[in-house]
């Protein structure tokens, strides 16, 4: 009869089984724990609380200002609130109830920021996930000079692109706007098209660099045993690109959603500054008047403008996080 001893341990030199045995744990713990360890210290979580501390300042006192007469904010500060009280709903009233033409409410507004944003972030996420799949699992001549090309397209000022792009939409893209209008009456008149493209274009290529880092990291036997089992590269991209890559693309959903739902230059530009496609941005920059007379009122639009980018993200939070540590460290 003979018998076999069990296996101990592989123990250092210098270190006991307790230390050995801890590192054994350590090194069989999920990616992110170990990245969250490696991370969280004393003295970075007191750096974290006083730069979280310093950030909502300004935004506390947004929100303070928002709710104070307009005498008060012109003739004190928020942070004298104590000293000066004074409470009042008639800044909300204005921007959200104001039946008057020349200030008008922000309700319309705000649809029109929602129907810019939705769009601008969709339309490139969608592009540049499948451009991201292409340029990492299929290889085709010139693959790698093309991703150069567009990676280095970020370097391209957004101004530069202004007047070519505006000079292409009103030649070509708005006469096809109005010409599908009249052909499908369901599609709509208002100039949202150079807007949705103009936004896609200049996000697409951050976004095919961004997907891409994520996407190639996919471990290559999955890749190859969908390949193995007899899948094209659209049931590749759909059952297993797309679930493994929701964190990443996630993060930069929440990143465009942010860019798009703030910008004023690109709006103003493309949709021609009419009410009926301008965004939220735009009314406040109108709404402190001609003189500036009454900027009282910006502090509620602007605290309104800002609850909807909460709402996404905090909505998409816990992807947000796994998205930023995705790819922090191998193994």
């Amino acid at each position: 009869m003979s018998s076999v001893a069990p296996a101990d341990l592989p123990v250092s030199k210098d270190k006991g089984s307790i230390e050995a045995a801890e590192e054994s744990e350590y090194a069989q713990r999920p990616k992110t724990a170990r990245v969250k360890q490696r991370l969280t210290s004393r003295t970075a979580t007191i750096a974290s609380l006083i730069i979280a501390i310093l950030w909502t300042i300004p935004t506390f006192g947004l929100f303070i200002s928002s709710f104070r007469p307009a005498e008060l904010i012109r003739t004190t500060g928020w942070w004298t609130i104590f000293q000066n009280p004074g409470f009042t709903f008639d800044n909300y009233a204005e921007v959200l109830l104001s039946p008057s033409a020349s200030s008008p409410q922000l309700g319309a507004y705000i649809v029109n920021s929602i129907a810019i944003t939705l769009l601008g972030t969709l339309i490139p996420l969608v592009l540049a996930t499948m451009a991201a799949y292409a340029f990492a699992w299929i290889k085709f001549k010139g693959a790698n000079a093309l991703f150069i090309f567009v990676f280095a397209l970020q370097i391209v000022p957004l101004q530069m692109a202004l007047v070519p792009l505006l000079q292409i939409f009103s030649t070509w893209l708005r006469p096809m706007q109005a010409w599908l209008h009249d052909v499908i009456p369901i599609i709509p008149e208002q100039n949202y098209a150079p807007v949705w493209l103009a936004h896609a274009m200049f996000a697409m290529p951050l976004a095919i660099f961004l997907l891409h880092n994520f996407i190639s990291e996919i471990p290559n036997d999955v890749i190859e045993a969908a390949r193995v089992d007899g899948a094209t590269h659209g049931q590749i991209f759909f059952r297993i690109v797309l679930p493994l890559a929701t964190p990443a693309i996630a993060s930069f959903a929440i990143f465009q959603f942010i860019w798009v739902w703030n910008d004023l230059l690109v709006a103003l530009i493309f949709s021609g500054g009419t009410q009926d496609v301008a965004p939220l941005t735009q009314r406040l920059a109108e709404l402190t008047g001609t003189r500036g007379q009454a900027w009282e009122l910006l502090t509620a639009g602007a605290f309104i403008s800002i609850v909807i980018p909460l709402i996404v993200f905090f909505s998409l939070q816990r992807y947000f996080v796994r998205g930023l540590l995705a790819g922090a460290t191998k193994g």
